[in-house]
């Protein structure tokens, strides 16, 4: 597995120049190294231990895989720095993520409560998926996209939230602007001033009828 660990780096990354500069310096193959340590004492109910190699994972390569996460073979963390996993994920074979990713739950549900990303998935850099969801296969989420639903087989999701803009080869959304994505804390910063002019103009109202009523 440590040679094929090495072999899908050579596929997946251009500037991978030597075995042992993919040994010694990627950050993201370590993490998984570390993390199949972690889960095999996870697997035998040495949380402690697990927890505690885990953590040292963190420290060093700054990937954060939950030693109960289940993942596949052959997957590849590109650059690493700030990827978040949680316990109840579960990855399949030959799944893409970049930096800045997240696998997180959205802290309200029980049991599990985190994605299940299937074969051949890509996540692009800063993409956060939320929840007890599934990514289907050959599915890619684009950077910085918010995923809080299942998304397809074959599909691309971007935006925030995520929305699937192409399915098997075919788009779906063609309105999608990125210049224009929702925003909705400016939307009900709109609806409060809205009803703040609303109680200033009644307040004017009333304070004219007392006047009327004075004079």
């Amino acid at each position: 597995m440590i040679k094929e660990d090495i072999e899908t780096v050579f596929d997946q990354d251009p500037a991978a120049r030597s075995a042992i500069e993919v040994v010694l310096t990627y950050s993201g193959l370590h993490a998984i190294w570390a993390h199949r340590i972690a889960h095999f004492f996870y697997k035998r109910k040495f949380l402690f231990i697990a927890r505690i190699i885990s953590q040292l994972s963190r420290f060093f390569t700054g990937v954060e895989i939950h030693p109960g996460a289940k993942i596949g073979r052959r997957f590849f963390i590109d650059h690493g720095m700030g990827v978040v996993i949680g316990e109840t994920c579960e990855i399949g074979d030959n799944v893409t993520i970049f930096q800045g990713v997240t696998l997180g739950g959205t802290g309200k549900e029980k049991g599990k409560r985190h994605p299940t990303v299937r074969d051949h998935a890509l996540i692009a850099t800063g993409a956060k998926v939320l929840g007890s969801i599934e990514v289907g296969e050959y599915s890619k989420i684009g950077a910085g996209s918010v995923v809080l639903k299942n998304v397809p087989p074959n599909s691309t999701v971007v935006g925030i939230p995520g929305e699937v803009v192409i399915q098997d080869g075919v788009r779906v959304k063609k309105d999608l602007n990125h210049c224009d994505l929702p925003d909705p804390v400016n939307d009900r910063l709109r609806q409060m001033q809205g009803e703040i002019d609303e109680l200033k103009k009644m307040l004017q109202e009333q304070q004219k009828e007392r006047s009327r009523t004075t004079s």
